[in-house]
Formats: C-alpha cells, structure tokens, sequence
C-alpha cells in the first residue's frame, strides 16, 4: 500500500475517533464515524485478494446501515423534543434505534454476523484495529447515552452475545475468527455493566484493548493465522509462544491475571444490584469462552506435530521480539497482581 495513502487513513481514523468522543452535537458523531468507515475500507482491502473485498463490502454495507438508523435515532428525538445534544436522548423509538444502531457497529449479537467474516478477510494489523480502535467511538456513544437506555433490552442483548459470542467459537479453526467470538463475548461483559457503573464498562473496555493488543502482536510476530500453524510457532520465537499461552488464559479472565479484574468487579456490581441470577448466567457463559481458549494454549505450547523434528533448524534464527510486545505482554499478565502494590504507592 502506498505509504502517502496508509497515512490519509491513519490520520481519518485519528480525526473521526477523536470527532466523535469529543462532539455533544448528533450530526458531529455521525460525521465523525462516518470518516472512520471511510478510513478503515483500503485498511481492510489492503492485501487486494477477493476475500479482503467481500470482506471491506459486508463492512461497508454494515456500517452505512447502522449509521443510517443512528441518524434517523437523533432525527427523530430532534423532531419530537427539539433537542439534538447526545445527552438529551429521551424519546422512546429514538432510543431503540440508538441501541440497534450501535450494536449493528460493535457487532453485538443479534446483530453480529459480519464481525467474524470481515476480521478473517483482514490483516491480522486491520483486524487489532478493528477488534479494538474502531470500537471506542461506539462505545462512547453508548456512555454517553446510557440512563436513557432500556436495561432489560441491555441485559439480553449482553447475555444473547455472551452465549453466542462463545458457544459459535467453538469449533472455529482460524484464529482471527475465534478473536472476532472473543470480542463479542466481551462485548457482552461490557454493555451488561454499562447501565449500573459506566466506568467499569470503560475498564473492561481498556483491559480489553490491552490483552487483545498483545496477542495480536504475538501472532504478528510469529506469523500465525490458524490452530495448524500455531503448533509449530514454538519453533519460532520459544519464549513468546509461552507467553501467548497465558496472555490467553488472561483474555479468559483466569485468576491471578489481567483479565480476571473486569470480570469480577462486573459480577460483584451485578450481585450489588440484587442481580444474582444474571450475574450467574454470565459467569457460566465465560465457561465456553475458556474451552477455546484453552484450546489455542495446547496447540500453542504442547501439541506437536507429527514431523516437527523438520523445524529444529529455526530455533537458530529467532528474531527478537520487540519492546513493544514485551511491555504489552508485561501488562497483560501481571496488572491485577501489581494493581495493590500501585495503589499503595499513589
């Protein structure tokens, strides 16, 4: 891709992220994720193969369609209360548009059958943009927009994604495609906490980014795209592949790692709101999230393949891996058992 039009798009998916957090007005969040589907289609397209066109086509058709039901959401509270600041969402057909609309872009179940078709037809780089960065301005709006909202529909659009999210990763062999079930069972995690304590769903959100930023950086890095040839990625870089091991058991949220953080203070604050049963829905749920991700661990650092003495040679040529990754990784698996110790220092 010509470095002049990887820039453009970099720089309109800085401005249309940055546009749209920052606006209080509907027509300056809609314009601003408007720039962002426009930026992130050659992103997608990149590699010029007919699976990253299908791919940048469903987006496309997906996100006009969703911005399209978040314009007439505001258009209509406009025309019923005269109010077009985000915050003064009031009108009952209004919100429910809203909340079609936005989980049409984050892709929370029902609404989630483009997400997984279009992260495998992209880069692993587009697919961490699109997994994480694109979802932001969503969620911001969601934030913003959150005591309007209807909590039932909430809870059983979180649920419907939380069970979705991993019984349909299940027998997924692509890894981007199992990234793409994660992140809407996450998804599920954040919009459940979202009515009761909106700075826990930023949290989660955060963590998120953060163990999902990691792994997609390992799997960058050793060239991994499928359950096949993460069996022989140990070849590559050895310390790395381990590591992935547990930056995955952290994005299943297993104690004492990263990932278990979020996932417990949301079942405490569901607990704190009488909402026990919900609370232990969710938490079984997360049950067939781990299957998987169990699953990628093994193939990652014990399974082996039949004629894997063939790829000793690469263990003289490991490339070393960069300041970045490590940081990242760092953080992905020890922030919850250094969070104590950082609060005692501040």
């Amino acid at each position: 891709m010509n470095p002049q039009a990887k820039l453009a798009s970099t720089m309109s998916l800085i401005l249309g992220t940055t546009i749209t957090i920052s606006s209080n007005h509907w027509m300056m969040a809609w314009t601003g994720l408007e720039i962002n589907t426009l930026a992130i289609l050659p992103l997608i397209s990149k590699p010029h193969h007919p699976r990253a066109i299908e791919a940048a086509t469903k987006y496309f058709l997906t996100q006009a369609t969703a911005s399209t039901l978040l314009l007439f959401s505001s258009m209509t509270n406009a025309w019923f209360t005269g109010q077009w600041d985000i915050t003064q969402l009031t009108h009952p057909t209004s919100c429910l548009l809203l909340t079609t609309a936005i989980s049409m872009k984050l892709g929370l179940a029902p609404f989630h059958f483009w997400f997984p078709e279009v992260l495998q037809g992209s880069p692993l780089t587009t697919g961490l943009l699109l997994a994480t960065a694109m979802k932001l301005p969503p969620i911001t709006l969601l934030l913003l927009t959150s005591h309007s909202l209807n909590p039932t529909l909430l809870t059983l659009l979180a649920i419907i994604s939380a069970a979705l999210g991993g019984w349909t990763g299940l027998n997924q062999t692509q890894i981007r495609k199992i990234l793409a079930y994660s992140s809407i069972s996450h998804l599920g995690w954040m919009t459940i906490a979202l009515i009761y304590n909106p700075k826990l769903t930023l949290l989660t959100f955060y963590l998120y980014c953060l163990m999902t930023t990691t792994i997609f950086f390992t799997l960058n890095t050793t060239k991994t795209l499928k359950l096949s040839t993460m069996m022989t990625a140990w070849t590559k870089i050895p310390s790395l592949t381990a590591a992935l091991m547990l930056a995955l058991l952290s994005l299943a949220g297993l104690p004492p790692l990263t990932g278990f953080l979020p996932k417990w203070l949301i079942i405490q604050e569901l607990t704190k709101q009488e909402m026990t049963p919900t609370a232990t829905i969710i938490a079984l749920l997360s049950l067939l999230g781990l299957f998987f991700y169990l699953r990628l661990a093994y193939c990652a650092t014990i399974t082996l393949p039949p004629n894997s003495t063939n790829y000793m040679k690469l263990w003289q040529t490991n490339k070393p891996v960069d300041i970045l990754t490590t940081t990242l990784m760092t953080l992905t698996l020890t922030l919850l058992p250094l969070s104590p110790m950082t609060l005692t220092i501040t």
